[in-house]
């Protein structure tokens, strides 16, 4: 279904009658249009994504003593007055520790109407260099979730876990995603969609809660490895450098073992890789879940939105692994080979996007496997 309007006139953000998915690209630019997105500055190449815009930083960061939620009645501004501990202007590149907390406005702010809601996720070369980043909006009592109507600016929490990192006015940390309805698909619906463009590349596919993806600790087509572990006390990443950085400088390979087996050290950062291969068919959406503590204690995937198009035949891909982000917690916990770490949940899209993940926007991780974020050389 595509949004259609009179030739001759300009584009006027309008939904359809009983609409139910995620915002497509065209929709994102219309409401920026209709000014219902509000940015401080005009959008950037490639800033609109097929079913997300990317959120950028604004001028000023404030180091503050703890995370926190504004909570009803409150505004971010509020709290930060009274838990900043200093301001650092970014406008022309700083540093940002490690284990630190930051809160940055960020250039973006909105104006929805009652019908449309909102999601944030730290982008995936965000989350592959470890630094946890999360949304906050004015009154609100949960990370990263917009409400239907909000009128307010947003604001980006950072931590580096792992390495410090370089960030300037403009860098974009973050993307948002916004819906109208219950765009979720159920059971019945995933496995439907599932039976005509076959989602996962397994015969067994289990789709209980979503599309469970287990870990790939084999080596088969990866030289024999199956993921990085980070080193410590490292150089600095330079959030907007593309291809910058020796790999060997950053992380140590790690080996396959005969029993397919790894044991996660507590507060070490690995990058690992899904067993299966995944797609996204053009007019759907998807996003890893949370993973369900009870099942292990490791947090999986910090950065969970999968665009219209990843892995897809038609727009690059022949199916792709997700590449994980995985770190253990205060035990040690051994993964093993096609163990389940996470689940894809599906949505429909709205319309589908003008442009597709994959090659005609140059996206950096159609038809992946094994792969560390953007900012790293590949190996030659």
């Amino acid at each position: 279904m595509r949004i259609a309007q009179p030739e001759g006139t300009e584009l006027a953000f309008s939904l359809p009658a009983n609409a139910d998915g995620i915002l497509p690209d065209r929709m994102i630019a219309a409401m920026e249009e209709e000014g219902l997105i509000l940015p401080a500055f005009p959008f950037v190449e490639s800033q609109i994504q097929p079913a997300s815009l990317d959120l950028r930083l604004g001028e000023v960061a404030y180091r503050v003593r703890a995370s926190f939620l504004p909570g009803p009645d409150t505004t971010v501004a509020e709290r930060i007055d009274e838990l900043k501990l200093h301001e650092i202007d970014i406008t022309d590149g700083a540093v940002l520790e490690t284990n630190c907390v930051y809160v940055v406005p960020l250039l973006e702010s909105l104006a929805l109407p009652p019908s449309i809601h909102a999601s944030a996720n730290p982008k995936s070369s965000t989350g592959r260099i470890d630094v946890f980043t999360r949304v906050i909006a004015d009154g609100t009592r949960r990370f990263d979730m917009i409400a239907a109507g909000y009128h307010g600016p947003l604001y980006a929490e950072i931590s580096p876990k792992t390495f410090p990192v370089l960030v300037r006015q403009g860098s974009r940390l973050s993307q948002i995603r916004f819906r109208t309805g219950e765009p979720l698909l159920d059971h019945d619906e995933l496995e439907d969609l599932h039976a005509h463009e076959r989602l996962v590349d397994c015969d067994d596919a289990d789709l209980a809660g979503g599309v469970a993806l287990s870990i790939d600790l084999s080596g088969e087509g990866s030289g024999g490895f199956v993921g990085y572990r980070a080193k410590r006390h490292t150089g600095v990443v330079d959030i907007d450098r593309r291809g910058g950085y020796a790999i060997d400088d950053f992380w140590e390979p790690i080996k396959a073992r005969p029993d397919g087996s790894l044991v996660l050290d507590p507060g070490e950062f690995y990058i690992l890789a899904s067993k299966e291969a995944v797609q996204v068919p053009p007019d759907y959406a998807a996003e890893m879940v949370p993973f369900d503590p009870l099942v292990g204690e490791f947090r999986v995937h910090y950065a969970g939105f999968f665009d219209p198009g990843f892995g897809y035949a038609g727009a690059g891909g022949k199916g792709s692994r997700a590449v994980l982000e995985v770190r253990s917690r205060e035990v040690p916990f051994i993964l093993e080979h096609g163990q389940i770490v996470g689940r894809l949940v599906y949505e429909r899209m709205l319309a589908e996007p003008d442009t597709l993940y994959g090659t005609r926007i140059a996206s950096n991780y159609q038809g992946q496997g094994l792969k560390l974020s953007k900012h790293f050389r590949a190996p030659t």
